[in-house]
């Protein structure tokens, strides 16, 4: 995870566009300066990037629905939960099912897993957009690969 450039997947670890379901995972790393305000002496990962964290499982997702020719952007939040607090060097696993899309958006129901336990669960409402320029497709097919979203794994499911 690198909180400074908003990179908040580690890696992709199972994506099947049959059932259109994605498994990430990340590792919230042990020093920011997110954590010098949220809190001094007692650091915990904010909600808000928890819900982040969420919603970039989910695009990457819709992206490999849609064969890397669209873009994906966060558009709502519903019924957002977080059940515990989350602190530096914790493990986490994100789950995201698509259950709807359709003129321009898509639905997913998002989970945070740490050692099997949720954490927390939001539905995502996405907007789905062409890509506005090239230099954001090549940076979006760039992190694909950093984070293990290839060709290959784009096929499988």
């Amino acid at each position: 995870m690198r909180l400074e450039y908003f990179q908040l997947i580690d890696r992709v670890i199972e994506l099947n566009l049959a059932d259109r379901t994605i498994r990430t995972e990340t590792t919230i790393p042990t020093t920011s300066t997110v954590f010098e305000g949220h809190f001094p002496g007692y650091p915990l990962m904010p909600g808000v990037l928890l819900l982040e964290t969420m919603a970039q499982t989910s695009g990457w997702l819709l992206v490999a629905m849609n064969g890397f020719k669209r873009a994906t952007f966060l558009a709502a939040a519903k019924d957002a939960k977080f059940r515990t607090f989350v602190r530096p060097s914790e493990r986490l696993t994100i789950e995201a099912k698509c259950t709807h899309e359709g003129s321009g958006y898509a639905i997913t129901e998002a989970k945070i897993f740490r050692d099997g336990k949720k954490v927390g669960d939001a539905t995502l409402t996405m907007s789905v957009l062409d890509f506005p320029n090239a230099d954001m497709e090549k940076q979006m097919r760039d992190q694909a690969i950093r984070v293990g979203l290839t060709l290959e794994a784009r096929a499988d499911g």
